[in-house]
């Protein structure tokens, strides 16, 4: 095997085995030894943002090499799958994986400019939650899929808590108890579905899902419904979404913006279990979650914004703003077509970008205005108002969906693949009623940050962000305004990754081997399945 066989599995093995170097390298003791300037922070500091750049070439190298439609499977052990354990990447996982990275590694960066030595292992926490994070995406079983979940989680609880302080304890533990419960029936639904069909890996279990006769298959289903309120509660999804503002809002900074795509692991399960494996093909099985998840994301996306102009604290306006662009990816994976799959993977990359960059904006706002901090009351003037201004401004206006933003593209492309959808007008009204409040309350939030401010001077607030903060703000941000840029060839891999999900026959027989099923794949993945079929022209 080549080096580049062994990519999928280095992308769990980096973040892993530098998490163990970092714990070997002991705690950096920022409280007893002086903070910042500390060796063994220093060094952490490097082994963790270099781990992280090195997991950044990896998710390029693992994207480039799932733009030409295969499937890249690697056995661990040797053992042939569904008996061992699989790793799999395709175009949805690769696009995960960068997505990741490129939120990883600003958000590192900037916990390098003084969050790491807050608290105790920081940096090995943090690659546990990447390894728990990449994990979730290249896993090819529902065990394995647990496992990871169980990583990044145990790794978000004291990520949580990074930094103390009462409020960080008080949603920190209700976290971990929500999370715990959520865990439970996460066993419940997979031990289920173990009983019903033989088999936890994806692709042998998409072939037989469908051949559960429908008797058993109420089980079957019932088991479904319970692992879409455990990926439901992950993603956000209303009901379940309450936990999530006062738990983003009270973690810190950096790490608030990699939960930006924490709550995206539960998005992404979704659309493998209830998109594929109980969607088109499975049977009396078949779309199971389609009559509850499309009403239940527009409900996300309702509350989401509605929550949003109820903000009274700048992370709290932003982790609302999480919620409803999770409705709004959720109601495109609600749609169950090719074409609507496509604009929720776009949409997702640029908003978890977006977000993230939000919550390091917010803080850098927070340190300028003194006493009155993040909360939305008019204070003394900040002392970078232009520039973050702007960025706020950009900000604001590639969530709300404003041209030629990839907000609006993506949004746009989710408007497109709802006509003649029995929900068209539900999600038409949604999505653009969610983008106006949206701008309401951005608008409403800068006007009192930059606008109302109280006269008097300034004191010990002239010296602004750190060109570090700044950079690793900008980063995503700008990265944000790339997917504009390159809106076309992005579009077309979303396209043709979400042609590829629902190619289960090619699925199969990458991960089971060509006896798997004999007909039936739709490659090459060329986008052109995506598309809805062309109408006749002129009399029938």
């Amino acid at each position: 095997m080549s080096f580049f066989d062994h990519l999928p599995v280095l992308t769990v093995l980096l973040p892993a085995l530098s998490a163990v170097l970092l714990l070997l390298l002991g705690d950096q003791g920022a409280d007893v030894h002086g903070g910042h300037a500390h060796p063994k922070l220093l060094w952490a500091r490097r082994i963790g943002l270099v781990s992280t750049a090195l997991g950044l070439v990896l998710a390029v190298l693992l994207a480039l090499g799932a733009a030409d439609g295969d499937l890249r499977v690697y056995r661990l052990g040797a053992w042939p799958a569904p008996y061992g354990i699989a790793l799999v990447v395709d175009r949805l996982s690769a696009s995960m994986l960068l997505l990741t990275s490129v939120i990883a590694l600003a958000a590192l960066w900037y916990a390098a400019g003084g969050w790491d030595a807050h608290g105790r292992y920081f940096h090995a926490i943090f690659q546990f939650q990447l390894m728990g994070l990449n994990g979730a995406f290249v896993t090819g079983d529902l065990f394995n899929l647990f496992v990871f979940f169980e990583v990044l989680l145990i790794a978000s609880y004291v990520l949580t808590v990074h930094g103390q302080g009462g409020p960080r304890l008080r949603v920190g533990l209700q976290y971990v108890v929500l999370n715990l419960l959520a865990s439970a029936l996460f066993l419940i639904g997979v031990a289920l579905i173990y009983a019903q069909t033989g088999t936890l890996n994806f692709a042998d279990l998409a072939l037989r899902v469908a051949q559960v006769p429908a008797p058993e298959a109420a089980v079957l289903q019932a088991a479904a419904l319970v692992l879409l309120v455990v990926f439901g509660f992950k993603a956000a999804m209303m009901p379940l979404s309450l936990w999530l503002p006062a738990t983003y809002a009270a973690a810190s900074a950096p790490v608030a913006a990699l939960f930006a795509v924490m709550t995206k692991v539960g998005i992404y399960a979704i659309v493998r279990v209830h998109g594929v494996i109980f969607g088109e093909g499975a049977g009396d099985s078949a779309f199971v979650a389609r009559d509850v998840l499309l009403p239940l994301a527009l409900a996300t996306g309702v509350v989401g914004v509605v929550g949003v102009l109820a903000a009274r604290t700048l992370p709290r306006l932003v982790a609302w703003l999480n919620v409803a662009s999770i409705g709004t990816v959720l109601a495109a994976v609600g749609l169950y077509s090719p074409l609507a799959w496509s604009a929720a993977i776009f949409y997702m990359l640029n908003s978890s970008l977006v977000i993230a960059g939000l919550f390091l904006l917010s803080e850098l706002v927070a340190a300028q205005r003194g006493d009155v901090a993040d909360r939305l009351v008019p204070a003394l003037p900040v002392a970078q108002p232009a520039l973050l201004g702007l960025m706020l401004l950009l900000a604001s206006a590639s969530t709300a969906g404003l041209p030629p933003l990839p907000g609006f593209i993506g949004k746009l492309m989710i408007l497109e693949a709802s006509l003649s959808h029995s929900w068209q007008a539900g999600v038409w009204s949604v999505v653009l009623g969610v983008g106006f409040l949206t701008i309401i309350g951005l608008a409403r939030a800068g006007s009192i940050l930059f606008w109302q401010v109280r006269p008097g001077p300034q004191v010990g607030l002239r010296a602004g962000a750190s060109p570090k903060l700044l950079a690793a703000t900008w980063t995503l941000l700008l990265a944000s305004v790339a997917m504009s840029v390159l809106a076309a060839p992005i579009e077309r891999y979303t396209r043709a990754a979400a042609e590829q999900l629902g190619d289960r026959v090619a699925y199969a027989r990458a991960v089971l081997g060509e006896g798997a099923r004999p007909s039936g794949t739709v490659r090459p993945y060329d986008g052109r399945g995506a598309r809805p079929p062309m109408r006749k022209e002129g009399p029938e």
